[in-house]
């Protein structure tokens, strides 16, 4: 908020705990512009989601004070809406600042690594058709031209998919562009999205080739460091008997996920310290379940939109509303609201074949469950008479990450204990 009580800053959303910076591709209105409560004002982009930024209140735009193309950080103040203004007054928008949103500026990947760019065009260029910062990144390293490239994203905007496509394509000169390296894949069980491939570099004298992290790595690496170094991360894991759950996922035709996110929303009800989160020494227990669902985006890694007041939710209705977020994470289009407040999260790579892990919590949260594959084993099994026998059950390990500063492993046990009652009577 400004110092003046009638006016309103507008600031850079968090979308997500690996994404610090977004990139201005747009404004959609102009210094002396009425515009109304949750209009869109911007278009911004990230490495994570393309999305609008809606008016956080009615007003009069006075000040839009960063550039179309300029990559910033969150929580910088974007504009300033002045709310004490009426609709059809007269306004004196010559005389407030306005950025040379208008103008046209360089289409060329800026010079400066990292795609941060903050400076304006030469009026010779086109416009700039919006890259987002991982984009010019790689253009900037490679020394593309990205309005020579043509963008499958939304509007025809240049994906990062489309640059690394550009590089394997090989050049008219004599020496082909760069191929991009794989990298390493992202363990399964992080809630973040990483910057996928990136351009190799020499290689060295011993026959490696060296690697660099791209700022996306760097950042996932930040976030999930500063969450073990924070947090008092343990793991808890039980196994679990699937066989109610196969049963019902024949009756609805539904994946296991949200039969069993079901049971977790249930059981978070019993045990509501999970369902919390902890900044510093303030720990915050939740009556409502906002559950985080990581999503598999492939090869761009993975994200994690929030099913707000899942505790409302039946079995159909999680799965529809997973189905939803999951579609619109792989499209580009989760709003800011889709990926944040989360209470508790669920990571699920056994749908990959996985069969345990020790996910990383996702902060603020104080836990989190990794479902793991379901697995057909030999158990043992006890009758009324205490008789013993060996069947074959579908059996899948429930692992759960939890932060001892908030609650012990006893606590953390019981609420397993009670996860797995949910789901083997369910």
């Amino acid at each position: 908020m400004s110092s003046s009580t009638t006016e309103i800053d507008v600031t850079m959303p968090q979308m997500g705990v690996s994404v610090s910076e977004g990139t201005i591709v747009g404004w959609h209105k102009k210094v002396g512009d009425w515009v109304a409560y949750e209009e869109p004002l911007c278009e911004i982009s990230t490495d994570k989601i393309d999305t609008e930024c809606p008016a956080p209140a009615a007003g009069r735009v006075k000040e839009l004070l960063v550039e179309v193309g300029a990559t910033v950080e969150v929580g910088t103040v974007l504009a300033r809406i002045a709310t004490d203004a009426k609709p059809g007054e007269a306004h004196p928008a010559e005389d407030a600042p306005q950025p040379a949103a208008a103008a046209p500026a360089a289409v060329a990947a800026p010079a400066v690594a990292g795609g941060r760019h903050n400076g304006n065009g030469n009026g010779t260029a086109p416009p700039r058709r919006g890259y987002s910062p991982v984009v010019s990144r790689i253009a900037a390293e490679h020394g593309l031209d990205l309005s020579a490239i043509a963008g499958t994203g939304r509007g025809g905007r240049v994906t990062k998919k489309d640059v690394l496509a550009a590089l394997e394509t090989p050049a008219p000169a004599a020496s082909p562009a760069p191929a991009a390296v794989p990298e390493p894949p992202l363990h399964s069980e992080s809630p973040y999205r990483p910057d996928a491939d990136v351009p190799t570099v020499a290689a060295g004298g011993d026959g490696g080739t060296p690697v660099p992290l791209s700022r996306m790595r760097i950042a996932i690496g930040e976030a999930m460091r500063r969450s073990l170094q924070t947090a008092a991360t343990c793991t808890t894991i039980v196994e679990c008997d699937m066989s109610a759950v196969q049963r019902r996922r024949a009756e609805l035709g539904l994946t296991a996920l949200p039969l069993v996110a079901r049971h977790v929303v249930g059981a978070l009800g019993e045990f509501g310290a999970l369902n919390a989160t902890l900044e510093g020494t303030a720990l915050t227990r939740y009556e409502r379940v906002h559950l985080g669902i990581a999503v598999s985006l492939g090869e761009d890694g993975l994200i994690v939109p929030v099913v707000r007041d899942a505790q409302d939710l039946s079995e159909e209705g999680l799965a529809r509303r997973i189905k939803d977020l999951a579609a619109r994470a792989r499209s580009g289009g989760l709003s800011p609201d889709d990926v944040r407040g989360g209470t508790f999260t669920i990571t699920n790579p056994g749908a990959f074949g996985a069969l345990a892990a020790t996910p990383v919590i996702n902060l603020p949260q104080v836990g989190i469950l990794d479902l793991e594959a379901i697995v057909k084993r030999p158990v043992v099994l006890t009758d009324a008479d205490g008789n013993d026998s060996i069947a074959i059950r579908p059996m899948a390990n429930l692992c759960l990450s939890w932060d001892h500063r908030a609650l012990d492993g006893a606590y953390a046990a019981q609420f397993l204990t009670a996860l797995r009652r949910r789901i083997e009577g369910a």
